[in-house]
């Protein structure tokens, strides 16, 4: 196998990890919540900004959020269960045989303490979490950060994420760029970016 990309970028939340929705929603039914109403506090830019950048740290977001919310209820918000998508993980498991795979993630504090819970913290070859280099997606210094971690120039990265802001970010960068919808279109892409690696081998 030859892939095409010297190294893949890769989001964390929205890819990687998800969150219980229905926990959520859960949340906001005990605690009197309107519906909608918790996520819009927690992703506030005023508190999320701040604690995507490192600026305070993520107990300090569940503070500020608990003086919109109730200490309860943002207490619960900030434990509410994830889970690991094992289908993207298994994609990005193989594509570690050939490149690096460096996490990309607009985080808080609290990144390194949920990828131990679970059972992450020695999955990619690096982690570059905005709130441990200040600058946070779509801001290009971030990815030029992960380029530089992985060891290749930008035009031979292959970004990965959810959220279609960030792809067209990085797109404008000069990366290869997937917007994430499912673990098999992603499946569909590294197979096409094998299939033109082995091609262009060949040609060599």
């Amino acid at each position: 196998m030859t892939f095409a990309h010297g190294a893949v970028l890769c989001d964390f939340d929205g890819v990687l990890r998800h969150f219980d929705d229905q926990a959520r929603a859960d949340i906001e039914t005990r605690h009197g919540l309107a519906p909608g109403e918790l996520l819009k506090a927690a992703f506030d830019p005023a508190i999320m900004t701040p604690a995507c950048l490192g600026r305070i740290t993520a107990e300090e977001w569940v503070e500020r959020l608990a003086s919109v919310v109730g200490e309860p209820a943002a207490e619960e918000f900030s434990r509410v269960p994830s889970w690991i998508d094992e289908e993207v993980k298994a994609i990005l498991t193989g594509l570690q045989q050939h490149v690096p795979v460096i996490l990309v993630t607009n985080a808080m504090t609290s990144l390194e303490r949920q990828l131990d819970e679970l059972g992450l913290t020695y999955f990619a070859d690096d982690v570059v979490s905005s709130a441990r280099v200040g600058v946070a997606k779509p801001d290009p210094r971030i990815y030029l950060i992960a380029a530089e971690r992985a060891g290749v120039p930008v035009e031979r990265c292959l970004f990965v994420d959810d959220r279609l802001e960030n792809v067209e970010a990085a797109m404008a960068l000069g990366m290869t760029a997937v917007h994430f919808t499912s673990p098999a279109d992603l499946q569909r892409h590294v197979e096409e970016a094998t299939f033109q690696g082995d091609r262009a081998a060949e040609d060599v």
